[in-house]
């Protein structure tokens, strides 16, 4: 069985966040969910780096932004993907420390299923290529011996 996929989820609307959680849990993701932004970072500054697969949090958040919130993640675990989402779609220009935005409101379910499943799969990276061939061989020089009478030829050119 494969190893699930840990989300952050940070969203200071409990109901909001209990759906997401519920959502994502039974898709089968392992959710760390938090109320606010300072305990998202908190948990990231003691997590092992590759511990978190994305992190998932709404743009307003108090005392810190969602997108604050992104770019100190970013800082603390720099190959961290982050979705900001927000229920203003006017918002998006503010997301500009994240990976992804999506408008609450504006998007399904799927959509936003969708989107974190190709985030994680980013996140991994690229398949892993065939190892290159070896380098080839350097040329072996031989020493052919010549017949007498070639050698002969070519001392008298």
């Amino acid at each position: 069985m494969r190893p699930r996929k840990t989300i952050l989820c940070v969203d200071d609307n409990e109901t909001v966040l209990s759906v997401r959680t519920f959502l994502l849990q039974t898709r089968g993701y392992r959710v760390l969910a938090m109320n606010s932004a300072a305990q998202a970072i908190n948990y990231l500054e003691s997590a092992m780096p590759g511990e978190v697969d994305l992190l998932v949090s709404d743009l307003i958040l108090p005392q810190m932004d969602g997108n604050e919130l992104a770019r100190r993640a970013k800082q603390l675990h720099p190959s961290l993907p982050t979705l900001l989402l927000s229920g203003t779609v006017t918002s998006f220009e503010r997301a500009d420390c994240a990976d992804g935005f999506l408008p609450k409101g504006a998007c399904s379910p799927q959509e936003l299923l969708e989107r974190i499943r190709n985030m994680v799969i980013r996140k991994r990276g690229p398949k892993k290529l065939p190892p290159p061939p070896p380098p080839p061989q350097p040329a072996v020089a031989m020493r052919v011996a010549l017949p007498v009478q070639e050698q002969e030829l070519a001392l008298a050119s």
